[in-house]
């Protein structure tokens, strides 16, 4: 079977998803919770699908490079809970990261399911 179109898009593009999603996460997390925002209905959940759909940029981003930014993400997820443990209207939660390693460990069954249907392009840096 070929590869889906839709996983065609060039490194650059995938880079440049990578990054907008990363800052939204940011954003997100840091908003305080008086502003309205998209939410899942259960806080774990929301770190769940955030670092899966990260877990997945990161990997068409810098394909070659997977390792380094599954660990990178993982600190970004620390990075998280301390900036808003610096916060007077946000906790720092634990739970939070495994959250977090929980949604990249998703993204990584996913790539390997889309690999083994043969949706998903392999070999080539950044797919």
């Amino acid at each position: 079977m070929s590869p889906n179109p839709a996983f065609r898009l060039s490194p650059r593009i995938w880079r440049l998803l990578f990054w907008l999603c990363l800052i939204a996460v940011l954003v997100l997390a840091l908003m305080p919770p008086t502003q309205p925002m998209p939410t899942t209905g259960w806080d774990k959940a929301n770190h769940v699908l955030a670092f899966l759909v990260l877990g997945g940029l990161g990997r068409r981003a810098y394909g070659r490079q997977r390792t380094v930014v599954l660990l990178a993400l993982v600190g970004y997820g620390v990075l998280i809970e301390l900036l808003q443990g610096m916060t007077t209207y946000r906790d720092a939660d634990p739970a939070d990261v495994l959250a977090d390693s929980i949604g990249l460990l998703a993204a990584l069954a996913l790539d390997g399911f889309l690999a083994w249907a043969g949706w998903l392009r392999t070999g080539a840096s950044g797919s």
